[in-house]
């Protein structure tokens, strides 16, 4: 699929710092169209051509990131009955800190009647990365989100940084799911119970819908229209293999 040049660009200088990624779109006509697409300090948006109603956004790199000091953020607004999809082909890796440290913020705003699929391949965390991964979503009655997201402890032969993830999605004005992942400390996060020996931590979630299958032990249903499903996994495909039949079961496209 081509892609399109980004629709708002901002000039990469010192005042550009810490600008955040903006992706927001409205029902028009027979589809979804964009309302602002701005590229920030780490993240450009792009219009890719797809048949149906939906709008695709893909999410391409303007520099390296996350490095120490790095502040990543990602405001998505859908405006009521649009349909986003938007996806990052090329994941996050943040890189050593040397001591320092770096953040990669989503904020999320889904209005009535609002649908949105968004897939991350991986977030990689490498050894002496020191990294928080904040992710608020809001959900107006009616809408719907599906999201996939790929938590990765390390490269290859890595045991892999220090990462915090917190989540946070309400629908209605209720909190459905509230989660602290504290994984900073590798001998705590490798503890029996915990992460173990596995290196991957992948999901697929489902809010404003309740899905009708698949069904199992790595299925958690939510106290709402919702579900997760979870993988534990120590390589990458192995979970893209449990987590692929969960998000197109559940409408996702791979």
């Amino acid at each position: 699929m081509a892609a399109t040049t980004p629709l708002t660009a901002r000039p990469e200088d010192e005042s550009a710092a810490g600008a955040p990624t903006v992706v927001a779109v409205e029902r028009g006509g027979d589809g979804t169209r964009p309302v602002a697409l701005e590229t920030g300090t780490f993240l450009a948006p792009c219009v890719m051509s797809r048949p149906g109603s939906a709008l695709r956004v893909a999410l391409t790199g303007v520099r390296a990131a996350l490095c120490a000091g790095d502040d990543l953020e990602l405001r998505v607004e859908v405006g009521p009955g649009a349909e986003l999809d938007l996806l990052d082909p090329n994941g996050t890796l943040a890189y050593n800190a040397r001591g320092g440290a770096a953040a990669w913020r989503a904020r999320v705003t889904l209005a009535e009647g609002a649908r949105m699929t968004w897939y991350e391949p991986s977030f990689v965390v490498a050894d002496g990365a020191d990294v928080t991964r904040d992710v608020a979503v809001d959900l107006a009655s009616g809408a719907e989100l599906l999201w996939r997201e790929t938590l990765v402890l390390g490269r290859t032969g890595e045991r892999g940084g220090a990462l915090r993830a917190t989540t946070r999605v309400e629908y209605a004005g209720r909190e459905m799911l509230v989660e602290d992942l504290d994984a900073r400390d590798p001998d705590e996060r490798e503890l029996p119970g915990l992460v173990g020996s596995a290196r991957v931590l992948g999901q697929v979630g489902l809010f404003g819908r309740v899905p009708d299958g698949p069904t199992g032990p790595s299925r958690l249903d939510l106290a709402g229209p919702g579900a997760l499903w979870r993988s534990l996994a120590r390589r990458t495909f192995r979970a893209d293999a449990e987590m692929d039949p969960v998000w197109r079961a559940w409408g996702g496209e791979v």
